[in-house]
């Protein structure tokens, strides 16, 4: 009877490690549907259960380690994933990104030489108290972000000098087309002036709290507005207008240079006593009524030219001027007529470039000498432009990183990769898996 019973509990293992390579490739759910057709059926509930039973590939000793943050709940919890930049696989995920949580196991497994990170300072300190022998790298994207961010802090505060700049004209030719938005009626233009009403008393109630020392943070809090919006709030010198839209391009374009005939043809059908041309005198009834000597709305003040916003600013001044388009460089020439502008686009584009030209490859002839960098760190800390300044203090104090960057091949690209792939095997499963689920389903799929 027990010669009988081998060959069975053989069978009964090799279906469940099957059953488990589904689970684990296709999650629970999934998987137990695509189990059916295929002769193997079973429940969502037993999958999880053999998920969970699976053991964990051995422990490595990564030599060159990646470290990167990750969201559970996006928002609220966060983890770190660890990645051997060399077998190019995920080592470990840890459930949250303190400094305590990656220092301790770092200092659990001694043979790591090299981390690359972003510029984050929790992860700077875990590697410092975790491996204090191993060399730091800072992400070569994670610093043209940074510069951009500090570019864009510095337009939202000035946008609204920079808009009164004469215009520029570009050597591209312009197409013809519509260079106003249709016509809105009144209820549209009160709705939005009473919009801009409120947009106005947030700012100046922000800007109010922040002369008088509270963080952004307790700010966002008190007066339930997204960070982003009080720190674009506190930055800006002046409330910051919305800027004109212009129309985009149009099928219709080609027929704009009519539009001029058009409308006298129709003017002069109205003249002859057609009703459809008349003109209303009566207001819509989609228009508000108001009591008379009321109070009306006041205008927001509109510019002469158009400008295109901080964050489309700052993404044009850390791209290559090779790569513009003649508007986006005559767009560039126009805020430079500024003298305090001309100095931040200069330094931020010679950053760009700096970063750039040093993004080496593995196998490529690494450089050895930051003179380029150094000089460039001297100009920012004493250009006169504290956003400028803060920046280059910050680069300054992550300087060994920063300058590993600029000379070694090593980046955090690939630990972004594994985070992808992180993301489409939470959304598997709905973004319900547990922690260790997850921990677990990251590591086997290699």
């Amino acid at each position: 009877m027990p010669r009988l019973l081998a060959p069975r509990a053989r069978r009964t293992h090799r279906l469940a490690t099957a059953q488990r390579a589904v689970g684990m490739t296709a999650g629970a759910e999934a998987g137990a549907r695509l189990l059916t057709p295929l002769a193997m059926p079973t429940s969502p509930d037993t999958l999880l259960r053999l998920m969970h039973s699976a053991p964990l590939p051995p422990p490595t000793r990564p030599r060159v380690l990646g470290v990167d943050d990750w969201a559970l709940r996006k928002g609220r919890t966060y983890g770190s994933i660890l990645v051997d930049l060399e077998a190019r696989r995920v080592v470990d995920l840890l459930p949250d990104r303190s400094a305590s949580t990656v220092a301790a196991w770092l200092r659990k497994h001694q043979g790591v030489e090299l981390i690359a990170r972003d510029r984050s300072t929790e992860y700077a300190r875990a590697a410092t108290l975790g491996a204090p022998d191993a060399r730091q790298v800072a992400d070569r994207w994670h610093l043209l972000l940074n510069g951009r961010q500090m570019v864009e802090r510095w337009l939202t505060g000035t946008h609204a000098r920079l808009r009164a700049l004469p215009d520029v004209a570009s050597a591209e030719a312009s197409p013809v087309r519509r260079h106003a938005s249709f016509p809105r009626t009144r209820a549209e233009v009160r709705t939005g002036e009473e919009s801009r009403i409120r947009r106005v008393a947030a700012y100046e109630a922000v800007r109010r709290l922040h002369l008088a020392g509270q963080p952004l943070l307790r700010i966002s809090r008190t007066l339930g507005l997204a960070r982003a919006t009080v720190r674009k709030y506190a930055c800006a010198e002046t409330f910051p207008e919305r800027a004109v839209r212009v129309p985009g391009p149009s099928i219709l374009d080609p027929f704009v240079r009519f539009a001029p005939r058009a409308s006298a043809a129709r003017r002069g059908r109205s003249i002859g006593g057609s009703k459809r041309g008349a003109r209303r005198t009566a207001p819509s009834r989609s228009t508000p009524r108001t009591r008379r000597g009321s109070h009306s709305i006041p205008k927001s003040p509109r510019p002469v030219t158009s400008l295109p916003s901080p964050k489309q600013l700052a993404w044009l001044c850390v791209q290559p001027r090779s790569a513009l388009t003649s508007t986006e460089a005559a767009t560039l020439t126009r805020i430079e007529q500024d003298e305090e502008a001309a100095r931040v686009v200069a330094l931020t584009c010679r950053f760009g470039e700096l970063v750039r030209e040093r993004g080496v490859t593995r196998g490529a002839e690494p450089a050895t000498s930051c003179a380029a960098f150094e000089q460039w760190l001297g100009e920012a800390r004493t250009c006169g432009v504290r956003a400028v300044e803060s920046f280059a203090q910050g680069l300054e104090q992550d300087g060994d990183a920063v300058r590993a960057a600029l000379t070694m091949p090593w980046s955090n690209a690939q630990s972004e990769g594994q985070i992808t792939k992180l993301k489409l095997l939470k959304r598997q499963m709905y973004g319900r898996a547990s922690f260790d689920l997850l921990r677990r389903r990251v590591l086997l799929a290699a």
